[in-house]
């Protein structure tokens, strides 16, 4: 009998000890570093499993009303598309300078929504962009740099320390266990999918922005100040006093253009490409 009980046993010991083996971990954790040099009391699998959970409800929630785009679409132009993007994202973790690249999944996914001018990653490297962004934008760079961006929070594990700073440790290890859904939908926006309730402080967006720059200029394909022609579109918008929905997660401080663009010139990196046709199919092929 005994060694019947021996299962349930282990599971209920499990359940019971999983906890405390978590903030254990994350004690001890805490006296090492990340591979980015960063102490952070949470390791890297928390960063997957939290970024599971965010994917998982911003694709239900975005496949209901239908804006969801598949990759494996029986529409040859939706394919293209898909394989364009996966160009760009792939030439970015190519340059050398993604710590997490071989750990995170990385892959990227389309939301069609023309009136959204955005994209945004979770933690663990799901990366979702916009129909509306890629419609606004002139040209690969512009997009690489936005791509750059959003890559870089996820790579330098900004999710998971802004709500490690907000929240606190024990919040997490709740959030990572599953315990804590109703708090995790109200983080990232419920049926918006996007992370409304978690702004990054200046200083995760101003490492976003430096590293873009130097993901970009790794590569050969892209001018590496690409995120400054971004910003200059977004800036226009809001001149002419609409606020672009990517301000509504990601502060935008006047002199944000200038310092990506100082970055360029201290890497010594191009900052102009030539003129990249291919861009505009890709926008011809979702029809923009």
């Amino acid at each position: 009998m005994f060694h019947k009980l021996l299962p349930a046993l282990k599971t209920s010991c499990q359940r019971a000890c999983l906890p405390l083996f978590m903030m254990g971990t994350l004690l001890y954790s805490g006296c090492t570093s990340d591979k980015n040099g960063d102490r952070v009391l949470f390791p890297i699998e928390n960063d997957l499993e939290l970024g599971n959970q965010v994917s998982q409800q911003v694709d239900s929630a975005y496949r209901a009303k239908g804006q969801l785009l598949d990759r494996n679409s029986r529409d040859p132009k939706i394919r293209a598309a898909y394989a364009h993007l996966d160009k760009i994202v792939a030439r970015l973790l190519e340059s050398g300078q993604v710590s997490y690249r071989d750990e995170f999944p990385w892959d990227v996914k389309i939301i069609n929504d023309r009136e959204v001018q955005n994209a945004f990653a979770t933690p663990g490297g799901h990366i979702y962009v916009f129909t509306g962004l890629i419609k606004f934008l002139d040209s690969e760079d512009q997009l690489a740099g936005v791509l750059g961006h959003e890559i870089a929070h996820a790579d330098q594990r900004h999710s998971i320390k802004q709500l490690q700073k907000q929240y606190g440790i024990s919040f997490i290890s709740r959030l990572v266990l599953g315990e804590n859904a109703g708090q995790l939908e109200r983080i990232i926006g419920g049926a918006a999918g996007q992370y409304l309730g978690l702004k990054f402080s200046r200083d995760y967006e101003r490492e976003a922005d430096d590293y873009s720059v130097l993901y970009l200029g790794a590569t050969e394909y892209y001018a590496c100040d690409g995120a400054a022609g971004f910003f200059q579109k977004m800036q226009t918008l809001q001149n002419n006093g609409q606020i672009p929905e990517f301000f509504s997660t990601h502060p935008a401080p006047a002199n944000r253009i200038q310092e990506i663009q100082n970055q360029a010139r201290q890497r010594g990196c191009k900052t102009a490409t030539a003129s990249n046709t291919g861009y505009q199919e890709f926008k011809r092929n979702l029809g923009l």
